[in-house]
């Protein structure tokens, strides 16, 4: 039989030290805890501030009170689908994003006044229906590099739009890639392509046409995976966005997020490709440009 108070004393033996003080939690369950509360209340801040319609002389707070009464602003009215998912999804998951709360706040900020637009995300991954909760009535699209992956992800979260995307690239590859593509017509900037007819080494091929054909206005580049010497590296990533930030059509600049720039290839190619001069801002291993749009065709350079 369950004895309440033998177990009761086992958790009071478990949680405290012999003269019976509370004992401080692991670390890493605070951490996550912290990390999913945070995340969870952007998530709602984003719910109150931008999907909430406010009107002139309404105050945000005369918002909140409207969702707490369910009236013309309520929760089922403003939100859509996958920013009630994504709630629910946090709010009770100790798997969090692997950006921390500052560099998430980073996109957040540029999201929150393009929203709703044309958001492209490298990678697919536990922060993906952070994204697109956060681009709401936009089209956010995540490209990825593992088939079974996307299906593992697309299984629980549906409402994602993901593609699979071949990387020919090696990280051990990163330097003579660097060093010799300017001798390829096809990576020049003026003349840069993306897909199979692409001779270019860093082009990603087989690029779906509703991601070559699309103007985007944010580009996440947070993958593929490039820790080791066999993987594929963000050197194709980082070269494609600059390609698609050059040759936007449409008025304004194209925000690209780059993360992991802590690591040397992810530096030395934003620096080739993205252009520090571009560079507006940067949190922890997190750097934003803004890329404006380039049409000289006898440039050699994209810096």
């Amino acid at each position: 039989m369950f004895d309440e108070n033998k177990a009761d004393m086992k958790k009071r033996h478990l949680d405290s030290d012999g003269k019976g003080r509370r004992l401080p939690l692991h670390k890493g369950w605070l951490v996550t805890i912290s990390a999913a509360f945070l995340v969870t209340a952007t998530l709602l801040l984003l719910l109150l501030l931008t999907a909430t319609p406010l009107v002139p002389g309404r105050s945000a707070a005369t918002a909140v009170s409207l969702l707490g009464r369910g009236g013309s602003g309520s929760l089922s009215q403003v939100t859509t689908p996958t920013q009630l998912q994504a709630i629910l999804h946090y709010a009770t998951s100790r798997v969090v994003p692997q950006q921390s709360l500052a560099e998430i706040s980073l996109c957040f900020n540029v999201l929150r006044e393009a929203a709703p637009c044309n958001f492209l995300v490298f990678g697919l991954g536990h922060d993906s229906l952070m994204w697109a909760a956060l681009n709401p009535r936009g089209t956010t699209v995540f490209l990825e590099e593992g088939e079974s992956w996307i299906r593992s992800v697309i299984t629980k979260a549906p409402s994602l739009h993901a593609f699979h995307v071949h990387y020919p690239t090696r990280l051990a590859e990163a330097n003579e890639l660097l060093a010799t593509y300017r001798d390829e017509r096809d990576c020049m900037p003026g003349h840069a392509g993306m897909g199979r007819e692409s001779r270019c080494r860093l082009a990603l091929p087989g690029l779906p046409e509703e991601v070559r054909d699309k103007q985007w206005d944010v580009i996440m580049i947070d993958a593929p995976r490039g820790y080791f010497a066999e993987a594929p590296g963000r050197m194709g990533a980082i070269f494609t966005a600059a390609v698609m930030a050059r040759g936007r059509t449409g008025e304004g600049v194209t925000h690209v997020f780059l993360h992991d720039v802590n690591r040397r290839v992810e530096r030395t190619y934003a620096k080739e490709f993205l252009c520090m001069k571009n560079k507006v801002e940067g949190v922890g291993r997190l750097w934003h440009f803004e890329i404006p749009p380039f049409s000289n065709v006898n440039a050699t350079r994209f810096c």
